[in-house]
């Protein structure tokens, strides 16, 4: 849908944006989009970390459950 836009696409739509909202209010509204993504991006993060450990702790588990090298198979 997004591949298909070419630069007069682009203009319309922010004349279309400029519009609506007005120019005072653009600056607010590119202000409240950063902190938004920012407070997403927060809350992602520690996510991926608690998923990682995971999956550290899954192979440390994993490594000492299999028999070392020095003990005989029977």
């Amino acid at each position: 849908m997004l591949a298909n836009l070419n630069g007069w696409h682009a203009v319309i739509i922010l004349a279309v944006v400029l519009l609506l909202f007005g120019a005072p209010k653009i600056p607010m509204l590119a202000r409240s989009l950063g902190q938004s993504m920012k407070i997403f991006k927060n809350e992602i993060k520690p996510d991926a970390k608690r998923a990682d450990d995971e999956l550290l702790a899954t192979s440390s588990t994993e490594a000492s459950a299999s028999p070392s090298s020095n003990s005989p198979l029977v």
